[in-house]
């Protein structure tokens, strides 16, 4: 059978230009997972980077004509908008008869899959959760000409219209899963993405992670000779130095979690590498961090999330401010400057946890980055279907659903507070559209780049806490005096910046 995988092509929202909690960076392995499953069971697969590669829908056609393919996968993103272009596409395969069976996979779907089939009468069905046994099982069945009537793992219509969906078993042993297949746009990536494990252990209330899995769900972790196979496989035929694992929890539970670190730093030791991770504060132990930097660690994000441990509570997140600055320190001491993920207004959020956020940052001099800075004095609390923050609002009646239904916006609980985020926010956006080109790599630096991003970071870091300090001692901030503030501060990075 012949088999296309699209990576559609995603716009950026000017509005959300550094909002990046849409799908998490796991999820770019999706296609290469399904692609490695479906060429190890003799099917004909090929994935189309409409995003990496920067291909218009004119482009994908004649792709998908070249190939007429007998089933079309599509990585269905959530990019802060109802994707009528791709549904557009995927209506023109369908009357034109260039593959005649479509389904959707990914986070997005797997949670918003009843609106999406409503929208999108082309589709003929949404894999729900992790997508490659349903994608090979589900082939298999097409081939045979068999009915997929009651087909675990898929959400699909049933003869009178109606949705109706059957989830799938988790994969109980990644190690039996095929290695992912890598086009050449992720081989052009500055490191090549691996994914040693799934789940996590938390339970953070904006997460959507273990809801993609599924009622059950937990963290599963390869094995490290697993992962030491592949890593060999792909320095042996593409020469690869730099890997990022992409697990949202990188190290796992508890103490088996350590000894598996230990145990893979060991094998990574000799194999002359540089990578990247993301992890929990809690995971945060020097012996583990020792040797992993001894083995390549070059860079890892942690979620700190807030230096207020009420709004810690209110997340869920389950570790505590002390825990953030230890993991901070031990970081620090074996040559790291973690990445950081940050919510500075989560829905509930008071002035005093804005004051005491403020003073965290300052006291661990996590304020002296521009583009960290920019993203924690902004960012809010990001409400995606199928999270428990999603829910809990929902029921409190806190919840205006937009018109993907998959996001909703909540309304801060404190006026005051929506005053500031609503400032920052639209300071910072202006600041990320000015320097998306050098962010991105396709625009050179100034030479005295380093001053000029000091100057605005310090400028950002003034308007926050004398916009806050206004507000805490009873100050009133109209739309005029908001406005003025705001054009005269982009007015100033725009000097800056030359």
């Amino acid at each position: 059978m012949k088999i296309l995988l699209l990576e559609h092509p995603r716009i950026v929202c000017p509005e959300r230009c550094n909002d990046i909690a849409n799908t998490p960076l796991s999820s770019c392995l999706h296609s290469g997972y399904i692609a490695g499953m479906l060429t190890s069971k003799g099917h004909e697969v090929e994935i189309i980077e409409g995003f990496l590669d920067g291909l218009d829908y004119q482009e994908i056609e004649c792709r998908v004509k070249a190939m007429q393919p007998d089933m079309l996968g599509v990585h269905m993103v959530y990019h802060w908008q109802t994707d009528t272009a791709l549904y557009d596409f995927l209506h023109k395969v369908k009357v034109e008869q260039l593959s005649s069976y479509i389904t959707a996979y990914g986070y997005y779907p797997t949670t918003d899959f009843e609106n999406i089939l409503k929208q999108c009468q082309d589709l003929d069905s949404v894999i729900l959760g992790e997508p490659e046994l349903t994608f090979a099982k589900a082939a298999k069945v097409i081939v045979s000409q068999a009915s997929l009537e009651n087909f675990r793992g898929l959400a699909q219509r049933d003869d009178l219209g109606r949705i109706v969906f059957r989830r799938r078993e988790l994969v109980g042993d990644l190690n039996a899963l095929p290695f992912p297949a890598r086009t050449e746009a992720l081989f052009r990536l500055p490191e090549v993405n691996l994914q040693g494990s799934r789940g996590c252990y938390g339970g953070c209330t904006f997460c959507y992670i273990n809801p993609f899995y599924g009622q059950g769900s937990q963290w599963r972790g390869r094995t490290p000779e697993n992962i030491i196979a592949e890593i060999d496989d792909l320095i042996a035929k593409h020469k690869i130095k730099k890997f990022y694992f992409t697990d949202p929890n990188f190290f796992g539970p508890g103490e088996r979690g350590q000894q598996r670190a230990l145990r893979l730093a060991a094998l990574l030791k000799s194999r002359n590498i540089r990578f990247g991770i993301e992890a929990r504060v809690n995971d945060i132990h020097e012996e583990s961090i020792s040797a992993l930097v001894e083995a390549g660690l070059g860079h890892i994000l942690i979620g700190l999330e807030s230096g207020s441990d009420s709004s810690l509570k209110r997340i869920n997140k389950m570790t505590t401010v002390a825990q953030n600055e230890r993991a901070i320190r031990i970081l620090r001491h074996y040559g790291i400057e973690p990445n950081i993920g940050f919510i500075m207004f989560e829905p509930d959020s008071s002035l005093v946890d804005i004051r005491v956020n403020l003073e965290f940052l300052k006291r661990n001099d996590l304020l002296h980055n521009l583009a960290i800075t920019a993203n924690m004095l902004y960012h809010h609390l990001i409400v995606l279907k199928g999270t428990k923050a999603h829910r809990d609002l929902q029921e409190a009646g806190r919840l205006e659903v937009r018109a993907s239904t998959y996001e909703s916006v909540v309304t801060l609980t404190d006026p005051k507070v929506a005053v500031l985020a609503m400032i920052m926010r639209r300071i910072t956006n202006f600041l990320f559209e000015c320097m998306a080109g050098i962010w991105g790599g396709k625009v050179r630096e100034p030479e005295d780049a380093q001053k000029r991003y000091t100057t605005i970071n310090g400028l950002l870091v003034k308007i926050f806490e004398s916009t806050l300090e206004t507000l805490e001692s009873g100050g009133q901030l109209t739309e005029e005096r908001v406005e003025t503030l705001v054009k005269t501060t982009e007015k100033e990075i725009n000097g800056i910046l030359g």
